[in-house]
């Protein structure tokens, strides 16, 4: 996956003119807190912090997003998602990802730090999509809570989990309560990040929430009841400044996330009626099939909420067919 070239030349802009010793010394230093979940300290504290985020980190959660957001349009590809409100919108990241998905007329963008609106509304004036044109930034601390009105697809992406336990199940409820049609919340994709996925799922079935994706039940989840995390990994194509600031040498990167897609019960509903492979009869690949000479292994997460490895062997034609092609992450017919 890769960045448009508009979102790509404005990023590049932003990041020119920093030193790029400062700017390298600020990559390292976001990727640390990143790895550690060490947010006691603002990660963001420079402009070369800044332009760090934008070049290394920006790319990653975008990519993590918009592959989140196409689970909504395959298993819905009929449901129309006109506006979007997102949560601790950063520069705008999620609202790059969502006009790559959906036919948006209007977006709203909450974010408590000015330097970021304003770099948010910079990178959309570089924008050729009307839909990014059309965007409110509201200035909102959500530890002190959260003021919105209702939107067709809400998300929630690499916050949630960085505010307090009281603020995040208060954002949580309201988000929930201004999806008119979906919520997607995102996190990193380790044990921490899980467990906060884990948490707010809960909440959110207890509220009547039918889970999209990428549960394929609303039991408790098999995998935290393991002691194990679920998570994805999303493959994003590196610049060469980017390549330079992370000090690798490969062309691309994966990024783990964990996520879930939450739905109103007249939108689950025409999602179970609009795809014939939707979560209820389909199981999730939670781990990378492995591939071998003749057969298939893969590890499901089953419509009867439990993990169940299946072996797909060479004499079932089509089964094996699309067992060669499956991905982590992927739905599966039984």
């Amino acid at each position: 996956m890769r960045l448009p070239a508009d979102l790509l030349e404005a990023l590049q802009q932003e990041t020119d003119g920093i030193d790029h010793r400062q700017l390298t010394q600020a990559a390292a230093q976001l990727s640390e807190s990143y790895k550690t979940g060490n947010f006691s300290a603002p990660a963001i504290r420079s402009k070369a912090h800044r332009a760090a985020y934008l070049a290394v980190r920006l790319p990653a959660t975008f990519a993590a997003i918009q592959r989140v957001l196409s689970e909504i349009r395959n298993i819905s590809p009929q449901t129309e998602i006109n506006s979007l409100l997102d949560i601790g919108a950063g520069p705008g990241t999620a609202l790059f990802a969502a006009a790559q998905e959906f036919s948006l007329q209007q977006a709203t963008l909450v974010e408590v730090d000015a330097e970021w609106i304003a770099v948010g509304k910079r990178l959309a004036a570089q924008s050729e999509s009307p839909a990014i044109q059309n965007v409110q930034w509201l200035q909102q601390d959500l530890r002190s809570g959260l003021s919105c009105a209702g939107h067709d697809l809400v998300i929630i992406s690499y916050t949630l989990g960085e505010l307090p336990t009281a603020a995040a199940e208060i954002v949580l409820r309201k988000a929930w309560s201004c999806a008119n049609k979906f919520l997607v919340i995102i996190e990193p994709g380790t044990p921490r990040g899980f467990a906060v996925i884990d948490k707010a799922r809960s909440a959110l079935i207890s509220n009547a929430a039918h889970i999209i994706a990428p549960c394929p039940h609303q039991y408790a989840c098999p995998m935290a009841a393991a002691g194990d995390w679920c998570h994805f990994s999303q493959r994003v194509e590196r610049t060469s400044q980017h390549r330079q600031l992370k000090g690798g040498t490969l062309g691309y990167e994966d990024e783990k996330f964990s996520y879930i897609i939450a739905g109103k019960l007249g939108e689950a509903s025409a999602a179970a009626g609009n795809h014939a492979d939707t979560p209820a009869a389909a199981s999730r690949i939670v781990r990378h099939p492995l591939k071998h000479s003749g057969h298939v292994k893969l590890t499901l997460c089953t419509p009867q909420g439990k993990i169940e490895n299946q072996t797909i062997t060479r004499s079932h034609k089509s089964a094996y067919k699309a067992a060669r092609k499956a991905e982590w992450g992927d739905l599966w017919m039984e």
